[in-house]
């Protein structure tokens, strides 16, 4: 392919167009010595074997990402540790790849018999799809993924500079009103790059997010590159393209390229998106290195231009934008009628926390339907399809013995956690057990709110679970006291959202909540928003404009 060279820059970005490969950090050396794609025999033929010492260091803090695996937070250190040389554990997360959360039972037992053999009973589901595990050994990596690959599934590239997980609408092929199934496109971007070393090495993390659903649930504004179902007035169905998305500690939405793209196009148009960001993407600075700093930089005419003169070789048709419907719901909880009447039942479990027993009786439940089909979402929920319609309400009914709520409070329905510090080396808080009790709370004080009130709980800056674009987005953080210990305390972000709404959070003065108080907090901020809304007022739109003193 013939890359046309980009006129010099007058500061090195490391961008391999440019014409200079040199590594500039320790992270691209790493990776130009030798494909991360490598690591893999080396783990089979080595590190399970000879144990944990063994792991050489490139490998264990860099390549062992492009395989799912992650060492975690060695137990019972606290966040005061978090940045510490000698906080990682010598057990590791696995992090389980499922594209567009598309799962058979047979797939979901699998893991969690995994799950029960060798990650102490955990799993989380993940606002990417995923499933993580936690608590795994070097020792059990090879049979771990012996026995995903038995069933179509693995780790590979869950993590890492390359093409992550794809997360598509987990409803794809059964809502009444799809737009476009996306999943033919999804599976064919997974067949030809997933484990392949032409996209291998990449500047940093790369998220793809496909979906037709006319609900727009795949949080297209905060993912590197993503596919929106949209109807052409001349041409029909396909997809709205939107790139440059990303949250952390710089959030920055995605811009529309104002094509129109047939889904038949869809894997060539992202070769070409993700060629642009392997060739043009800032490989210097780390923090600089998501694509989101090149389409800011860029702009989307300039990229749309690159993409079809450079990496497509022609014209992609322009395209009308895709809109969303007001106040719509994007998670998918609930039970609803497929295109073919049978119904979907959506749950939620609090934060995505799930186990290994649950999964076996979540399997149960879903093969005792009828149903061979299981779905995870990006909002942390679990799908159930293909239930005969006189079965749904037995079967909501059945999954609260394993904490999974068809019919849940506002509360239950809207928080997201990342993993937090139980787990994350990262982290400075907890995540999972305070999403819990906070929630668990709110129900007992505020148990009628029928308003959508998100709560996005976050460990650290780093927004895995979204935090600038929920209504109440919370950063974990530390706080000295005058006795010298630390408590944890939250930043609080308010009024954040996606879809029709799209806005960032807003940043109210020096507003930090202990973590004991989040109840009381989030209770006191609820009823005065009930107090002063006015008629259809969402949360985020009443907290973008009330005053300051009416925040806290």
């Amino acid at each position: 392919m013939t890359v046309t060279t980009r006129p010099t820059r007058t500061k090195a970005t490391g961008a391999w167009a440019d014409g200079d490969r040199t590594p500039l950090n320790d992270n691209e050396a790493f990776k130009q010595e030798d494909d991360a794609l490598n690591v893999r025999q080396r783990i089979i033929d080595v590190y399970s074997r000879q144990g944990f010492a063994s792991i050489s260091h490139d490998d264990l803090t860099g390549r062992f990402r492009w395989m799912g695996l992650y060492t975690q937070r060695k137990p019972g250190l606290d966040g005061t540790h978090t940045g510490e040389e000698d906080v990682s554990d010598d057990r590791f997360m696995m992090r389980v790849r499922s594209d567009g959360g598309q799962l058979t039972t047979q797939q979901v037992r699998t893991i969690a018999e995994i799950s029960n053999d060798f990650a102490e009973g955990s799993a989380d589901i993940t606002d990417r799809q995923n499933i993580q595990l936690h608590n795994v050994r070097i020792e059990d990596v090879p049979e771990i993924w012996r026995r995903l690959e038995a069933v179509d599934l693995g780790s590979t590239e869950a993590c890492g500079d390359c093409p992550r997980t794809i997360i598509a609408s987990p409803v794809a092929g059964v809502e009444k009103d799809e737009i476009v199934d996306g999943t033919s496109a999804m599976q064919e971007i997974k067949r030809r790059w997933i484990g392949n070393p032409e996209f291998s090495n990449l500047p940093r993390k790369y998220k793809t997010a496909i979906s037709g659903s006319p609900v727009h649930d795949i949080a297209h504004e905060i993912n590197d590159v993503s596919f929106v179902g949209v109807h052409h007035p001349e041409h029909g169905p396909g997809f709205d393209v939107w790139v440059g998305g990303g949250l952390s500690v710089q959030p920055i939405f995605a811009q529309r390229l104002g094509v129109w793209v047939p889904v038949q196009e869809v894997p060539a148009v992202w070769e070409g998106v993700t060629s642009i960001f392997r060739d043009h993407g800032y490989r210097r600075l780390r923090n600089r290195a998501r694509m989101k700093f090149l389409v800011k930089d860029w702009g989307a005419q300039k990229f749309r231009e690159v993409l079809e003169n450079d990496y497509l070789g022609r014209r992609l048709l322009d395209g009308p934008a895709a809109t969303v419907a007001p106040g719509t719901r994007r998670d998918h909880v609930g039970i609803h009628e497929q295109h073919d009447g049978r119904v979907w039942v959506g749950a939620a479990p609090i934060a995505g926390r799930m186990s290994g027993d649950r999964l076996v009786r979540l399997v149960e439940l879903a093969e005792g339907v009828g149903s061979r089909r299981i779905r995870f979402t990006p909002h942390q929920k679990v799908l159930i399809l293909d239930v005969p319609p006189q079965e749904a309400d037995r079967l909501a009914q059945d999954l609260r013995e394993i904490d999974l709520v068809v019919h849940p409070s506002e509360w239950r329905r809207n928080v997201l956690a990342c993993t937090g510090l139980e787990y994350c080396k990262l982290a400075l808080t907890d995540t999972k057990e305070r999403a819990r009790w906070t929630v668990e709370e709110l129900e007992k004080r505020l148990p009628h709110i029928d308003i959508p009130f998100s709560i996005h709980i976050n460990g650290c800056p780093n927004a895995c679970a979204r935090s600038q674009v929920g209504d109440v987005g919370l950063k974990g953080m530390l706080e000295k006291k005058e006795d010298g210990s630390h408590q944890e305390v939250f930043q609080v972000l308010l009024g954040g959202s996606l879809a029709e709404d799209t806005a960032l959070a807003r940043k109210a003065r020096s507003l930090k909540v202990a973590a004991e108080d989040l109840p009381d907090y989030i209770e006191r901020l609820a009823r005065t928003y009930l107090d002063q809304r006015e008629d259809g007022e969402s949360f985020h739109g009443w907290a973008r404009r009330a005053d300051e003193d009416d925040l806290r």
